[in-house]
Order: C-alpha cells, then sequence, then structure tokens
C-alpha cells in the first residue's frame, strides 16, 4: 500500500514541496523555463519512480533466486520516439511519449541470467502501471480559508 504524496507549492514560482510519510524533497522546473532548479522537473521524478521501481524488483528477484547480483543500475531518458521504435507502431508516421531504459547488472551472472534480469525489470509495477490505460481523477476539494 502506498502512502498519500502531498504537493504544496512554495515562495518560488515553480518549487514544489514533495511530502511523502516522514519524507520531504523538492520538485521545481529549471532556469531556462522560470524556475530555480530546487529539484528535479516532473518528468525526471517520473522517470526516478520508474527506475527506482525497476532496480527494487531487479533485486528482488535475485535475491529471491539465490543470484550474485552485486549492483544494479538503471539510466532513463524522456524522449519522444517513433511509434514503430517501441513496436507499437500502426503503420504511420507519429511521434509517441517515450521512455528509454538501460538496465546494467553487475555480479558473476550467466547469459541467462541477465536476460532474465532484463525480462524482470520490463514487469516492475511502475512499468506495468505507464505501459496500461490509467484512469487520474482530477477533483476540487472544498475551499480552505488561509486568514
Amino acid at each position: 500500500m502506498t502512502r498519500a504524496v502531498i504537493v504544496k507549492s512554495g515562495d518560488d514560482r515553480y518549487a514544489q514541496t514533495i511530502l511523502v510519510g516522514h519524507h520531504s524533497f523538492h520538485g521545481d522546473e529549471p532556469f531556462d523555463v522560470g524556475g530555480r532548479d530546487a529539484g528535479p522537473n516532473p518528468f525526471e521524478l517520473l522517470l526516478a519512480a520508474l527506475g527506482t521501481c525497476t532496480s527494487i524488483t531487479v533485486q528482488m528477484y535475485a535475491d529471491r533466486k539465490g543470484w550474485p547480483l552485486e549492483d544494479v543500475q538503471v539510466r532513463l531518458a524522456y524522449a519522444m520516439v517513433q511509434a514503430g521504435d517501441c513496436g507499437t507502431s500502426n503503420g504511420e508516421a507519429q511521434l509517441v511519449d517515450g521512455i528509454e531504459e538501460e538496465l546494467i547488472v553487475v555480479g558473476d551472472l550467466s547469459e541467462a541470467q541477465r536476460k532474465r534480469l532484463a525480462e524482470i525489470a520490463a514487469r516492475c509495477p511502475v512499468h506495468r502501471t505507464l505501459g496500461s490505460p490509467i484512469q487520474i481523477c482530477t477533483r476540487l476539494a472544498a475551499q480552505i480559508s488561509m486568514s
């Protein structure tokens, strides 16, 4: 079960404070779009969520199997890509949102184990969520008086 995430605007133009349980961190936009670069931008936070889930999922699987996985790194980038580049084309040239993910696994692993870890990486819960239809229901909360 995930905890509630609360995002609050701050005194700076786009800077946000993100609260998750007892954790607090910041999000912002870079200088070139009017932010103060006080934290990752929203797409970087999304990539961080996917990379964290991917790395944890791979580590958990290797632990359960008793495989000698020493380190996992996930390098991610957001980009607009041709729909056909990811196997989702309907024959028309069209750009779609894309995430490029590179998995680096370190340890005395066989090629079969490395391939299996790559398959498992693609099955992490955040990856599955981003790859499936998702409904986001936005509603306006009751007005709060700040006086």
